[in-house]
């Protein structure tokens, strides 16, 4: 790993301000004229004692400055999980500018605008929510609907900074959708572009094979490489593997993974995922419905061909939604080693308030289910950011965007309902206490960062 301290030292010899660098070119001025006198007088000893003294006088002035440089937000004493770069351990974080500054331990809280305590809490990147429907509108329906949610209304509450769409636009109105909803809203909004040309506007038009154009489809992805991070296909109820190997084709002309939401009931799992590539993400994965066949056999066994998919690379996502995770197979698929890469919502308008809350909920099922919090991270964060091609994000490396979630975990008597409302018992659950987004604060359950109005 990385030493974090020399690291940081780098970071802020490149920021010092302008008025060192003046000073600094003065020094330098300094120098060249003594070293031209010691030319002329052949005293070589003299010399090297001068230039040293001037050295060592630079190092002295740049290390002043790099101590006096101001800290937007530091968070002090908590328990930093940043996956990425093996930290599980009680850290502090610095953050600047929006960017994260340092992570070390004791850094010294002079110099920062805001001191927060986050002892007792863990600090993590923030969350990241693989499947989301957040084209809101004022249609009916996912495309431009108002079966989508405004992400901001619910993201943040949940330690959430960045969602990805499954695929509510297609080639033909994505570019209302990022116009409408993803440049106009704090939380940072990907998405998957739907084979579908309108995306998901129901039946018949979303099975319009006519409409599901890989090359355009391809086209409109490469020219928002910023946003759009894979190709989604998901509703067809015909026999045919055209919509699928035509999203399959636009993902591989991009070079993105395919987001695969199964409601495709006459289409056999087995093919579906001999099929997929490695790296291609599978959602809806621990539910039984009757348009797919599940995970589990008819003995509780994860089936033979569903442990190769994940062996050779594809992807399994949570995609709880409000009908489709069931404890009765989450469960038995946990004990056998077979684990989600990823907690995807299946957030909208019908499931936010059904089994399903948030994803945090969803972290906290699998935390009572037996995951340990640092694998629970790992997924909700840098393997999320993997599964899509998003290094940059996931992580609190130095110069990252500072995006944080601080989360506690509660301990006492807790009940978790799934898709089909039968409940589950826990004694843990996942609360976010702050959450950070491109270094402002945009949630503060306790006032952690507020002055005591007595004090004002």
């Amino acid at each position: 790993m990385q030493n974090p301290d020399s690291t940081a030292s780098l970071y802020n010899l490149r920021i010092c301000n302008r008025g060192q660098y003046r000073f600094n070119n003065k020094i330098r001025f300094l120098m060249s004229i003594i070293n031209s006198f010691v030319w002329k007088s052949s005293h070589k000893l003299f010399s090297i004692i001068v230039n040293s003294l001037v050295t060592g006088f630079l190092i002295f002035s740049l290390a002043v400055s790099v101590q006096a440089q101001e800290i937007d937000i530091l968070l002090k004493g908590g328990h930093v999980i940043d996956p990425k770069n093996n930290i599980d351990s009680r850290m502090d974080v610095a953050i600047a500018n929006g960017k994260i500054l340092r992570v070390a331990k004791d850094i010294p809280s002079s110099g920062a605008k805001k001191v927060i305590d986050a002892e007792g809490l863990y600090v993590t990147p923030g969350l990241i929510d693989l499947h989301t429907h957040v084209f809101v509108g004022s249609k009916d329906g996912f495309a431009d609907g108002f079966s989508c949610l405004s992400p901001d209304d619910i993201t943040f509450k949940a330690g959430i900074t960045t969602v990805v769409d499954a695929g509510c636009s297609g080639w033909r109105n994505f570019p209302l959708f990022r116009k409408q909803v993803i440049d106009r809203s704090q939380t940072r909004i990907l998405a998957f572009l739907n084979i579908a040309g309108y995306g998901m506007t129901g039946f018949p038009s979303e099975e319009d094979i006519n409409d599901m154009d890989p090359h355009m489809t391809s086209l409109v992805l490469q020219q928002h490489p910023d946003i759009i991070v894979g190709v989604k296909i998901g509703h067809y109820r015909g026999s045919e593997w055209t919509p699928l190997d035509r999203a399959l084709e636009a993902a591989r002309i991009a070079d993105v993974p395919l987001f695969l939401e199964c409601h495709l009931p006459l289409l056999p799992l087995e093919g579906i995922l001999e099929r997929m590539r490695p790296g291609d993400i599978y959602t809806h994965s621990f539910c039984t419905a009757v348009d797919r066949n599940c995970i589990l056999d008819e003995n509780g066994v994860v089936r033979p061909y569903v442990l190769d998919a994940q062996k050779r690379g594809i992807l399994f996502d949570v995609g709880h939604g409000g009908a489709m995770f069931h404890f009765a197979v989450a469960v038995p698929a946990l004990k056998q080693g077979f684990l989600p890469n990823s907690f995807g919502s299946d957030l909208h308008r019908f499931s936010m308030n059904s089994g399903m809350k948030n994803m945090l909920d969803i972290m906290s099922k699998y935390l009572n289910m037996g995951m340990t919090i640092q694998d629970i991270i790992f997924r909700a964060t840098w393997n999320s950011a993997n599964s899509i091609k998003r290094p940059d994000l996931g992580n609190l490396g130095e110069g990252a965007e500072a995006d944080l979630a601080v989360l506690s975990v509660r301990k006492g008597s807790f009940g978790f309902i799934d898709a089909s409302g039968a409940r589950m018992a826990g004694d843990r659950k996942f609360e976010a206490e702050m959450t950070i987004r491109a270094g402002k604060i945009v949630w503060d359950q306790n006032g952690l960062a507020a002055p005591d109005w007595m004090l004002k």
